[in-house]
Parts: C-alpha cells; sequence; structure tokens
C-alpha cells in the first residue's frame, strides 16, 4: 500500500485532484483535418529536437478527446536536455495550461493531462529536466545545469516553447495562459511568478515545497519518532487523533471529523498519557514528548523553521511522509539525504540528530537552497501585469506544511498593495498532501482562475468535493474560515458561512496558532 501511494505521488503533486472548465470557444477542427494538422506540421522549426508528433482520435471509452500528441527536447544551454510534451486537442477551447511535476520529477503521462485536456485546454507537461521518475530520487541534481533546470528553468523553456506551439498550430495566438501544479508543482508555480512574471495570466499553487524547510522538517520529524519510547503504532496514532477531534471536531458547529482550523485547536497530548504502563487507552511519556514537538515545531537561531509545525486531527496520515514506527522514513528526509554532496560538501552528518541549530541553517544557506527555493514574496511584476495567484493547502498535510504556506502568504500580503485583489489563499480542512484524508479534496482552482480572470472577481469560498461524491464543503479564502450555520444539510455549502479566524496576521512561531 505505501509503496502504492509513493508510486502515486508525482501523479497527485501535478494537480490533477482540481477541476477544470473549458470556457472559450472551441476553434479545433475535426478529426480527420487534426490527423493532417498533426502529422503535417513540424515543431522542430520552433526549437523542439528530436520532435515527433502522434494523433490520437477521440477514446470514448476513457473520455479523452482527439489530439496531437508532440514530444520532444528542449536544448536552451549546452548540457541542458528538457523533455516537453504538448498535447492539442481539436476542440481546442483558445487556451494554453501548463502542468507542474511532483517529487523530484517532473510530469508528462497522459492522465495528469486528461482533465484539462476534456475541458479543451492545449497542455504543456515537462520531465524538469532528467527522465527519472522517483519521487526520492536527486542524485541527478548534482549537474548544475540539470539542477538549474529544475530548479527554474524548465517549466519557463515549456512555457516559451508550448505558447509558439500552440499558436503555430492553430494558427492564431492564445487567450489565456494557465498554470495549475502542486507540492514540487506548487514550487514551481511560484517560481514562475517570481522569476518570469510574464508566462502566466494565473497561477495555481498547490501545498508548495517552495523551500529545502520541507525536507529539514520531514527528517526532524521522524527523529523524533525515533527517540527511545516514541514510538507510534497505528492505533496510537489513530488514539492521538480520536483525542484531538474530540476536543476540537465540533469548534467549527459541526460534528463530521474534520477540524477547519486546526491552529485554533489546543489539545494536548499529556492528556492522554498513561499514569503507569503503556496501555492501548494511553501514550507512553516519550510518545507524548514527540506529538508536542511536531505540533509545536522548532526553530533554528535565525528564526527560520527547521521542523514546521504539524496540524492536529490528521495524525492517521502521517506515515506517508514521516516515519512514525520510529524507523527511517522511506523518503530520506523528502530527498534531504540524496542533496548531501550539495549542502554539505565538506562535512559528514549525523542524520539521527540533525541540528536545528547548526545543519537546517546550513541546508537553507547552501548555494543549491538559492537557487531551488521559490520564496521571494515580491510579486509586484506579476501582479503590476494582472497576474492572478492561486495558493491552496491541505491542513492535514504531513509534508509540506500549512503553516509555511501561511507564512508565505502574510509576506506577500505585507509586501504587494496589489495582492489583497490578484492574491488568494485556501486551505482544505481535513485534506493530506494534494489531496486524500477524510475531508474534501477536489477543489475546483483551474475554474476559479479562469472565472477570476475573465470577471476580474477574486474568488472569496470554492465548494470542494471528495471524488466519490460523498462530501461536499465550503472552503473560505485565509484569513477566514467555514463555520456551520447550525442547521441544514452539512454538504449544502449554504449551510456553511465564512467568519473570521483567531490570530490569522501572525507570521507564526512555536506554540503560536494563526
Amino acid at each position: 500500500m505505501r509503496y502504492a501511494l509513493i508510486a502515486g505521488l508525482a501523479l497527485l503533486a501535478c494537480g490533477c485532484t482540481t477541476t477544470t472548465s473549458s470556457g472559450g470557444t472551441a476553434t479545433g477542427a475535426g478529426s480527420t483535418a487534426g490527423s493532417a494538422a498533426c502529422t503535417a506540421f513540424d515543431a522542430s522549426r520552433l526549437g523542439l529536437a528530436d520532435a515527433t508528433a502522434t494523433y490520437f482520435p477521440a477514446d470514448a471509452a476513457k473520455g479523452l478527446p482527439a489530439n496531437c500528441d508532440i514530444k520532444g527536447t528542449l536544448h536552451p544551454v549546452a548540457g541542458s536536455n528538457i523533455g516537453v510534451v504538448y498535447r492539442l486537442p481539436d476542440n481546442w477551447n483558445g487556451k494554453v495550461y501548463g502542468i507542474g511535476g511532483g517529487g523530484w520529477a517532473g510530469n508528462v503521462t497522459l492522465q495528469a493531462a486528461t482533465e484539462a485536456l476534456q475541458a479543451g485546454y492545449a497542455t504543456m507537461q515537462t520531465d524538469g529536466g532528467h527522465p527519472g521518475t522517483g519521487v526520492w530520487d536527486n542524485a541527478w541534481a548534482q549537474n548544475p545545469e540539470t539542477a538549474k533546470d529544475f530548479s527554474y528553468r524548465a517549466i519557463h523553456e515549456m512555457t516559451v516553447a508550448g505558447k509558439e506551439l500552440a499558436t503555430a498550430y492553430y494558427g492564431r495566438k492564445f487567450d489565456n495562459a494557465y498554470y495549475v501544479g502542486c507540492s514540487t508543482g506548487g514550487r514551481m508555480g511560484l517560481m514562475e511568478a517570481q522569476r518570469f512574471p510574464d508566462d502566466y495570466d494565473a497561477i495555481v499553487a498547490g501545498a508548495p515545497v517552495y523551500t529545502l524547510q520541507t525536507q529539514t522538517t520531514g527528517l526532524m520529524r521522524t527523529n523524533a519518532f525515533g527517540a527511545r519510547g516514541a514510538a507510534f503504532s497505528a492505533d496510537d496514532l489513530k488514539l492521538a487523533q480520536d483525542s484531538a477531534l474530540a476536543q476540537c471536531d465540533a469548534d467549527d458547529g459541526l460534528k463530521d471529523g474534520l477540524i477547519n482550523d486546526p491552529r485554533a485547536c489546543h489539545w494536548d497530548p499529556a492528556t492522554i498519557e498513561c499514569s503507569g504502563a503503556k496501555t492501548a487507552s494511553c501514550l507512553a511519556a516519550p510518545q507524548v514528548t514527540a506529538l508536542r514537538s511536531l505540533y509545536d515545531g522548532i526553530k533554528s537561531p535565525d528564526g527560520q523553521w527547521a521542523m514546521w509545525p504539524i496540524s492536529r486531527g490528521g495524525e492517521t496520515g502521517w506515515s506517508f511522509f514521516i516515519g512514525t514506527s520510529g524507523k527511517p522514513d522511506t523518503t530520506g528526509g523528502g530527498g534531504l539525504l540524496g542533496l548531501k554532496p550539495l549542502v554539505f560538501p565538506n562535512r559528514d552528518i549525523d542524520w539521527a540528530h540533525f541540528s536545528a541549530a547548526t545543519d537546517a541553517p546550513q541546508v537553507r544557506n547552501s548555494a543549491f537552497a538559492k537557487m531551488y527555493e521559490a520564496k521571494d514574496p515580491n510579486l509586484s511584476k506579476f501582479f503590476a501585469r494582472g497576474g492572478k495567484l492561486l495558493v491552496w493547502h491541505g491542513e492535514s498535510d504531513p509534508g509540506p506544511a500549512p503553516t509555511g504556506t501561511l507564512d508565505y502568504a502574510r509576506q506577500v500580503m505585507a509586501q504587494n498593495p496589489r495582492a489583497a485583489q490578484q492574491f488568494r489563499t485556501f486551505l482544505a480542512p481535513g485534506v493530506g498532501h494534494c489531496g486524500g484524508g477524510p475531508g474534501a479534496d477536489v477543489l475546483p482552482v483551474a475554474q476559479a482562475i479562469d472565472s477570476w480572470v475573465h470577471t476580474g472577481t477574486a474568488p472569496e469560498s470554492l465548494i470542494a468535493t471528495k471524488r466519490d461524491k460523498s462530501l461536499t464543503r465550503l472552503d473560505c479564502a485565509w484569513p477566514k474560515v467555514a463555520h456551520y450555520a447550525g442547521v441544514g444539510d452539512p454538504n449544502d455549502p449554504s449551510s456553511w458561512r465564512c467568519v473570521a479566524r483567531a490570530g490569522a496576521g501572525k507570521v507564526s512561531g512555536p506554540g503560536e496558532r494563526g
């Protein structure tokens, strides 16, 4: 099961848990004309090396529209090999749609592009500058050009070439350019807004792993469970989750297994600490210490997070990223161990005793971090040209923390006067990393930015659902949070209202909420 989850991470991270809308006007030709146009198209004249064009008729069984699949490689500089895939539907809606990667990989899969294709978008994908699909494998980062590609160049080059290709293929300029990504794809989206503000009209950055704090956090969380007596069984995690829910679940007006504002939940695991020997109904003292550490987070002496806080109420989903059993997790600290030659080139590291005081700051101050991290809150150029940025994060994400996303959101709001109209942040209660968990994990973010661009009205709420349609909830734009009105069907969004949450304007610190 765990292997299957990890194998599917890149798919989830691309933003495939979101829904799209077509909009625009269908301009494509029928299948016969489309096939002829596809096979006759010469992508090499647009700088695409080793280009191939393959036409796929509509597949009703799979819900796929007829489209021209163009693959090739971009070489913007010597040593750079950026694999790209463009899928051009016959019934084009006039818009291009960039898709991000997941983990330490790009994403060129058809599955990642399916929903956008169905909505009529011309899709743009890249392997991130290296063909590997292992989400934790980053040995390629020791190649300077490959590292630059993955850090910032691949998505940009994919986008520039994709716009030119769509214009040439359809014989007219596209109407709008959108980008949607989650996890690594979220970081790539923020990097686009920061470094290449002209690339997209609107960007969705979900659960962005925008700094290497994600990696130091993952390692330190696992180390907390590695202390003597601090390991958790699956039943122990459920005990903690059930206890947190018992105290805080109903704070939003409805007891439904979700904590809408987990930073306002102050459940203390000491309330279920064993008074004697460990039993199934209590936690040992080292387990309580571990939990408290994770809930509070840890900062380095420079004031930066070394380990982001984790939310209460999602404990049973932690093992996806964290070695809760006391053993090293399979992610290698989210890939941090693989970066050792780049971030610790001149000394050995005791990974089991990773230091917030010395080791974490060295990671963040490394040359690789300066190239890779997408933490610049100055989005003035992106906003000045009318760009819209929607950031979202699952509250129960055991990887990158919503705390980090909120810290970035506060900085953007503080530094950019246009952000009040052109920037929105949404938090999804009970949702894991880019999806999953008991919460409503399908957010209509692509539909939201398309409407935002065309109406000029920023979304103040989203109606989220579970993919199996078993749950519908109202997600409010931060700093507001959804509260049940007390009457009506909980699955009817009109039964909820958006209310202010306490402490939302503060940059977070250990033990602080908001």
